[in-house]
């Protein structure tokens, strides 16, 4: 996510004076609200509305990166440590093509 859309969703919430609202604990439940409302997309056929879809991924989006603004979190560093862990969990010659958890490996 580019700099200018950063400072305009961190715009949003001081100009409204929401801040004192996004606490973590709010912001991970409102992430977990919004990602269901976006599985709600999918819930009853295969065929999606894509603009419904695009305005739900959105919030989930925009509260993850409010959530890593108020915790002070660079959200690369975050990311690619978890790549790290996922590549150590996932090597190719065991999880290429199949959906096993890393636990269920042999």
């Amino acid at each position: 996510m580019n700099q200018e859309t950063k400072n305009r969703i961190a715009k949003i919430s001081k100009d409204r004076d929401w801040d004192k609202f996004h606490t973590p604990e709010n912001l991970a439940k409102s992430i977990v609200i919004e990602a269901s409302e976006l599985l709600e997309c999918f819930q009853w056929e295969d065929n999606y509305n894509l603009e419904s879809l695009k305005e739900e991924l959105a919030d989930v989006l925009i509260y993850c990166q409010d959530l890593v603004r108020k915790l002070n979190l660079d959200e690369d560093q975050i990311i690619n440590d978890k790549l790290d862990k996922n590549e150590k969990k996932y090597p190719i010659d065991k999880s290429k093509g199949n959906c096993k958890k890393y636990t269920e490996f042999e």
